[in-house]
């Protein structure tokens, strides 16, 4: 009961945005300005004061990057694989749908899960997965998709593919972290105090735009298909995940914070790719929607597993 009362009020938040814009209390156009407060200012902010005050040491636990890193690159493969096999998928079709399956939404969905169960190392654990997605698979994906959409005639642009890495505020900001982290200089009261205010509005805008956004009216196209997609986002890359942190014996703070990285709903970076390429985007775009409003049941299973 302990478990399900500290996570029922987070995805109640989410729900209260769904509410807000069904209702129309709150137009649906404020997601993107509060998505915008949440990842530019509220997220970098959190993760400079937990990772500045962080020694060096603590902040590279290879172990918890093998076991995220690697369950997530696995599910991607086999996902990728599968739709180029079995549905004879384009090279940029089958990555867009290895990417829904192994990209998760751990900026906005895992980060506040994880600072309310652990405080500030389950948001340093959170940070390190997200800037494994942001500087691994982000730009894995632009090659894929500039290699797909190219088809051979063109050679591969740098531009999209280091663009998303140096101005991405979550790396920005990690950066700045290990600097000040390595300076020694401490973290002084009325800087703590500031950018814990900032960092404490990441939780309820994050959450509440992903509401505000949430559609399922995209899901009648191809729900058969959509929802297996989903299956496999919210089943079964926590499973290799899990496994991959029972295998090389991570300790279990570490483990449950793998396993609710790789349990959240799709990314919204997903989409933004979908859209930037033109490529599978009512697919991203449904799977993204149905697996927010699926984790709701299976985060709260994956959670219970993760700390038995």
């Amino acid at each position: 009961m302990h478990l399900v009362e500290m996570i029922l009020p987070i995805l109640a938040i989410v729900a209260a945005g769904w509410l807000a814009r069904t209702t129309g209390y709150l137009p649906r156009e404020l997601a993107p300005l509060l998505t915008r407060f949440a990842y530019c200012i509220a997220m970098p902010a959190l993760v400079f004061l937990t990772i500045g005050d962080e020694s060096l040491r603590s902040l590279l636990d290879v172990r918890f990057i093998v076991a995220f890193g690697g369950g997530s690159m696995v599910s991607f493969a086999a996902a990728m694989a599968i739709a180029r096999l079995w549905r004879g998928a384009s090279l940029g079709s089958s990555a867009m749908i290895g990417a829904t399956v192994a990209m998760t939404n751990t900026a906005f969905i895992a980060l506040p899960i994880l600072k309310t169960l652990y405080g500030r190392p389950g948001v340093l654990a959170a940070a390190i997965a997200t800037i494994f997605i942001g500087v691994v698979m982000v730009p894995m994906m632009v090659v894929l998709l500039e290699i797909g959409r190219s088809a051979g005639s063109r050679a591969i642009r740098l531009g999209p593919l280091l663009r998303p890495i140096v101005t991405n505020p979550l790396v920005l900001s990690t950066i700045l972290g290990l600097a000040w982290s390595v300076s020694g200089l401490g973290m002084p009261q009325p800087l703590d105090t500031f950018l814990g205010v900032l960092g404490d509005a990441l939780t309820p805008c994050a959450l509440f735009a992903i509401g505000l956004e949430l559609t399922l009216g995209d899901l009648r196209e191809r729900l058969s298909l959509y929802t297996l997609l989903t299956l496999a986002k919210l089943l079964l890359v926590p499973l290799v995940v899990y496994l991959l942190c029972l295998a090389i014996g991570l300790d279990r703070n570490a483990m449950v914070a793998a396993v609710v990285c790789a349990a959240v709903p799709t990314g919204k970076s997903v989409y933004i790719l979908a859209v930037e390429y033109d490529t599978e985007k009512t697919m991203v775009g449904a799977v993204i929607s149905l697996s927010t409003l699926l984790s709701i049941v299976t985060m709260i299973g994956w959670l219970a597993v993760a700390r038995a």
